[in-house]
């Protein structure tokens, strides 16, 4: 096993004492308390960084052992999964790429034995999801995290016993570390307490990235969250996939903070209820955004061809989104009709998402207009759509005149068409679309290995149906 530095040096109870005390407990408690802000802020930071370099001569054998000796002295059974991890992973100056703790049972005593794995190690993701955290152990786990800053990503989803102190423990690390910069709390309801300790914690925050799917944030918690992103000028991606988002109250708290917030440069927001009239208040905000979002996320929202009105009139305007994605609504081809000409005249979007937005070669023809038009457009997803013959040779003569156009995404199966001529050409139409795709790329040198296996498969359809 290779060391993270050439230094030799021996773990031992004493030295395990000698750490223990640099974490001060409050008394009769079992969970780190911090000095006040002014002194973490000022050199806390700095000192447990010293510590953690004074530890970086230990191998992960050593690690091992070391978390085997705590697991002894606090009566619990060493992880077998954990071991595996220590024992087939890769240190580099200290730090290792995963600490898998997914799906493990952590009561309290399982918690406090992690703590010489956390101080010896920082980890780029440390996965707590489904680890049945239970409040003390929450708490204590959390305290340790932010104390020795043991990783960058935390996932702590599918957690929904942590309790008060988890929560304020949670709070806590998201306020004052200094290193974490994505967090993911999915499936546990963030309502009431949870919801009030985590936007307070995100005034402050170094949170760049945040996952709070299927967090149950439709009304107050949203309101609460919404309240406090407003003012933040750290958080970059905000995912909040089917929270049962409404087109009322929670589109208008959206939009809202889209008036705001300049700072956020991703909003998922798909498998929610927005609809019609809450893109008309996503939309009213998207106009105020002029730098900051650049990809939307509008999967599945029930949108119909009434919010492509309110799209056409924001598409004009907008000049920083780049990604916008309503597949999975019922669009159809007026709604397309609707975009078009707006999509034109819009000099941002470079990627636009269509996948099963019940389109077929009329919608086709129609985005193919565009595209003969367009300059920037990079991505169309047109995927699980009807498009035959007719759309597919629109679209195949639109990209002899559009330069930008590097993916259009069709469905390769041409079992769509029942008479052998017509699926041949459907093949081969295909195949030119793929050719002219990759020809855009190469020249704008956006060729990458998925460009590459693309014209494999190109090349292996044209071969086929020569061989035929």
């Amino acid at each position: 096993m290779t060391r993270c530095s050439d230094n030799d040096e021996e773990t031992d109870d004493s030295t395990e004492k000698a750490n223990k005390n640099q974490r001060k407990r409050s008394k009769g408690e079992k969970h780190v308390s911090f000095p006040p802000d002014e002194q973490i802020v000022s050199g806390f930071a700095e000192h447990r960084t010293t510590d953690r370099n004074a530890d970086s001569c230990l191998t992960l054998t050593e690690v091992m052992v070391a978390y085997q000796q705590s697991c002894s002295r606090h009566q619990v059974q060493p992880r077998e999964h954990i071991l595996q991890q220590l024992q087939q992973g890769v240190c580099v100056g200290g730090s290792m790429e995963c600490l898998d703790l997914k799906g493990e049972r952590l009561d309290h005593r399982s918690c406090e034995a992690l703590e010489v794995v956390l101080k010896s190690l920082h980890f780029d993701f440390i996965n707590l999801q489904a680890a049945q955290l239970e409040e003390n152990g929450a708490s204590s786990l959390l305290d340790m995290i932010l104390y020795y800053e043991s990783t960058t990503h935390l996932d702590i989803s599918d957690n929904s016993s942590m309790g008060t102190s988890g929560w304020r423990a949670l709070a806590h690390l998201i306020k004052q570390s200094v290193r974490l910069s994505r967090l993911d709390v999915c499936n546990v309801p963030v309502v009431d307490y949870p919801a009030q300790s985590l936007s307070k914690a995100l005034l402050t925050s170094r949170l760049t990235v945040l996952h709070l799917h299927n967090a149950q944030l439709s009304g107050m918690p949203l309101y609460t969250l919404a309240g406090t992103l407003k003012t933040n000028r750290a958080l970059k991606e905000l995912h909040l996939t089917n929270n049962l988002l409404n087109s009322y109250q929670d589109a208008l708290q959206l939009g809202d903070l889209l008036r705001y917030n300049t700072t956020l440069q991703t909003l998922e927001l798909s498998n929610n209820a927005i609809a019609d009239a809450g893109l008309e208040e996503l939309c009213d905000g998207l106009r105020w955004q002029t730098a900051g979002l650049k990809v939307l996320l509008l999967r599945d929202n029930q949108i119909t061809v009434k919010g492509m009105d309110h799209l056409a009139k924001a598409l004009p305007v907008l000049k920083v989104l780049q990604v916008l994605d309503l597949g999975e609504n019922h669009l159809g081809n007026k709604g397309i009709q609707v975009i078009r000409e707006p999509l034109m005249v819009n000099c941002s979007v470079l990627q636009l998402g269509l996948a099963q937005a019940n389109i077929t070669c009329e919608g086709a023809v129609a985005l193919a207009e565009f595209l003969a038009e367009s300059r920037q457009i990079q991505r169309l997803d047109l995927r699980q759509n009807d498009v035959k013959v007719g759309g597919l040779m629109a679209l195949s003569l639109a990209l002899r005149i559009n330069r930008s156009l590097a993916s259009l995404d069709v469905d390769h199966t041409p079992s769509q068409e029942q008479d052998e001529f017509l699926k041949e050409t459907q093949t081969r139409l295909q195949t030119e679309i793929t050719q002219r795709c990759l020809a855009n790329a190469s020249s704008s040198g956006r060729a990458t290995e998925t460009s590459e296996a693309a014209t494999a498969k190109a090349d292996r359809r044209a071969d086929s149906m020569t061989t035929a």
